[in-house]
């Protein structure tokens, strides 16, 4: 159950979830807009989840099949997020450059594709970036994987796969809560949080997918030679 936490905290460490809500949140109706990505998304990760686990039945054999392979399968995701921490270090040092290069010729960065879908205000628009972009990904995969191993009963499976899916739109669903509660003041804290990550969330990103990376690989060293 502790993996799957961890696999869903990597899931969550969404930079495309936090841009799109930054976006929504200074259109003429977030909530409106909000909802609608919350709704893509769910629909899609949620189908995935339900889909994957309870459509695809498996033997007795194939069950002690892939308890073998889940120590490599945690060595290769480790391999995988070391990779992400390699790459996001690159691009660290890319992103000072050409911020660097910026200031010195003045020109601002224009917004990302997504970023002008979005600035369209439209329900319909945002229920589809949202189904796009919580297509599961590698992290959501693995949990699945080791939910099934679990073996647990329907209705606690279906919790699991609840509570997974709330956990990594939480980026999404506490703005959304918060702005029912208090819209200026989410707005602000938005943008603020938002600033804090265009200067500090590339090094954050790369000591949180290094120090996963170390861990699971880890993991997997031990649990092939127990």
């Amino acid at each position: 159950m502790g993996k799957i936490l961890l696999y869903s905290l990597v899931a969550a460490a969404s930079a495309s979830l936090l841009a799109a809500v930054t976006v929504m949140l200074f259109q003429p109706n977030p909530k409106r807009l909000m909802v609608g990505y919350l709704l893509g998304g769910l629909l899609v990760s949620l189908t995935t989840g339900f889909v994957i686990v309870f459509a695809v039945h498996h033997s007795a054999a194939t069950r002690t099949a892939q308890n073998s392979l889940s120590p490599a399968m945690d060595i290769a995701l480790g391999l995988i997020l070391l990779v992400v921490a390699y790459v996001l270090g690159s691009k660290r040092l890319e992103r000072r450059r050409e911020r660097k290069k910026k200031e010195k010729e003045g020109i601002e960065k224009g917004p990302s594709r997504v970023e002008r879908v979005l600035d369209r205000g439209s329900a319909r628009v945002t229920f589809l970036v949202g189904a796009f972009l919580t297509l599961p990904g590698v992290a959501y995969l693995a949990a699945l994987h080791r939910l099934d191993d679990l073996n647990y009963g329907t209705i606690p499976t279906i919790l699991v796969i609840l509570a997974f899916n709330a956990m990594i739109l939480a980026l999404l669903e506490i703005p959304l809560i918060a702005y029912l509660l208090a819209p200026e003041r989410t707005v602000v804290v938005v943008q603020d949080f938002t600033a804090w990550l265009s200067r500090n969330g590339l090094r954050a990103g790369i000591y949180a997918a290094a120090g996963l990376g170390a861990l699971l690989i880890l993991r997997g060293v031990i649990e092939l030679l127990t």
